[in-house]
């Protein structure tokens, strides 16, 4: 890995000394051993940094939509040239299989930025409408963006770009467990030429640098990325100064597979779709929705496909797991299998503790439960691990009745014989992302969801809407 400033915050277009001596371990989950250290910031910090980032504004939203576009485009080009550098980064602080840092975890750096590319393109600052007024989209100001740790890149870029995109500067305090990948993406921003001021980095905890920055009242807008919870105290840390806040939270998707569908495919690919990235995705598809005239069926597949997934460590190639993210992680995960067993949910596969080969490490077991009910906690709750649930449906409206009775409402997923089929049922589930038959949200598409999964959206044109106050202009 790449020498990073970790002992520094940058500032004003500049690495800073902290204004504290405190540090933090970054920690390898393959071996639960420290392999850096960085700085942890405090209100010093913060105001240091949101002060740079007001200096910027000004200037920076008066630029031109070219000159953003120039500037994104110096901002790929630099990426490209580091991005063997960001994925092993990715696979040292997170646990990501090094095969999907460089096909997903950083690669989504270049894909939301394209996304957004093309929708700053196509994105019209002012125009009249129909009764004849200017209305025009104006960059909202210093934005806070706070972001986490099992897609740290893609939370990042999401932010960032569209920021940018929209004439805004700001200070983003990353995920602490995962620090490395935003100082290298820091780097990156200041070799491209990104403006002193317009960018500005902090690392710390919430507690300390991420409190301060939702309320200081020089930030017009906070965008988190993270758990519901603490969305929920960032909106009320957030409301005295009445600014904007966007969230994009849990999630609990259900995965509906119609009885016209290729089960073998579907169950398959659902599996391996909620095991990726080791089951640390908001929008993962942790409820396997399955008609009861198909469901032993379904649950012999899944065991094999869960007993077929291999868990290896994140520096080897290839198509297997890692570990979770951290120590707080594994607990968590372990504590909700636990629990599952003792709702009396059936075990198919997997389990409590560590796969056979590994001692160290938060290593844990691709696990299928069966028989569960929507009342049970792992029906409810977001484990964030590679924890599937099967539930039994009766038919169509129970299906949508069963996605439906959650919290949550990021994703959906829909597996059908037709397209046709597979939408009427898409259409039904109150969900912000609904994948059918194995496709994806495009990147450029808006990302987020509703209920307790957030509210805004991020990326392409939505994103930048969401970095800008509306002003109409009569004349």
């Amino acid at each position: 890995m790449a020498h990073l400033q970790s002992d520094k915050f940058y500032i004003g277009g500049k690495w800073v000394v902290p204004s504290t001596d405190r540090t933090a371990d970054v920690i390898d989950p393959a071996t639960e051993t420290p392999f850096a250290s960085v700085a942890m910031g405090a209100q010093a910090d913060v105001d240091a940094a949101v002060a740079a980032a007001h200096a910027a504004f000004p200037s920076f939203a008066q630029t031109t939509k070219a000159e953003r576009l120039d500037l994104l485009a110096a901002i790929r080009e630099v990426y490209e040239k580091r991005f063997g550098e960001m994925a092993a980064t990715i696979t040292q602080e997170m646990g990501a299989p090094i095969t999907l840092s460089e096909r997903a975890q950083a690669a989504v750096g270049i894909g939301h930025l394209d996304g957004v590319v093309a929708a700053l393109k196509a994105f019209d600052f002012e125009h009249k409408n129909a009764s004849g007024d200017l209305i025009v989209h104006e960059p909202i100001g210093v934005c806070g963006l706070i972001t986490p740790w099992n897609w740290p890149i893609n939370q990042i870029a999401l932010k960032v770009i569209p920021a940018l995109a929209a004439g805004c500067s700001m200070v983003l305090k990353p995920s602490e467990l995962t620090p490395m990948n935003a100082l290298l993406y820091a780097e990156i921003l200041h070799e491209a030429g990104v403006p002193a001021g317009v960018f500005n980095l902090v690392n710390g905890d919430g507690p300390t640098v991420g409190a301060p920055l939702v309320a200081h009242p020089d930030v017009a807008m906070v965008s988190f990325t993270g758990s519901t919870r603490a969305g929920v105290e960032i909106s009320k840390a957030a409301a005295p100064s009445v600014k904007r806040v966007t969230l994009e939270l849990g999630g609990k998707s259900p995965n509906i597979l119609l009885d016209d569908c290729d089960l073998e495919a579907a169950v398959t690919r659902g599996v391996q779709h909620c095991f990726q990235n080791t089951g640390q995705s908001c929008n993962a598809p942790t409820r396997m929705l399955v008609p009861a005239s198909q469901y032993q069926e379904s649950v012999r597949i899944a065991r094999s496909v869960a007993e077929g997934t291999q868990v290896d460590l994140p520096a080897k190639p290839g198509k297997h797991i890692g570990p979770l993210a951290s120590s707080v992680q594994f607990d968590k995960v372990q504590k909700l299998i636990q629990t599952g067993i003792d709702e009396g949910a059936t075990l198919v596969a997997g389990g409590p503790g560590r796969p056979d080969g590994f001692e160290r490490g938060y290593f844990v077991r691709p696990t299928v439960f069966g028989d569960v009910t929507t009342e049970m906690t792992i029906a409810q709750e977001e484990i964030f691990g590679p924890v599937l649930v099967l539930i039994a449906y009766d038919d169509v409206d129970d299906a949508v009745r069963i996605a439906n009775d959650t919290p949550y409402g990021l994703a959906g997923f829909v597996q059908s014989g037709t397209t046709e089929s597979g939408l009427a049922v898409a259409r039904r589930i109150r969900a912000g992302m609904i994948h059918v038959n194995g496709s994806d949200i495009a990147f450029g598409s808006p990302f987020g969801g509703y209920k307790l999964s957030g509210n805004g959206r991020e990326g392409g044109a939505h994103g930048i809407a969401d970095f800008c106050e509306i002003k109409a202009i009569s004349i």
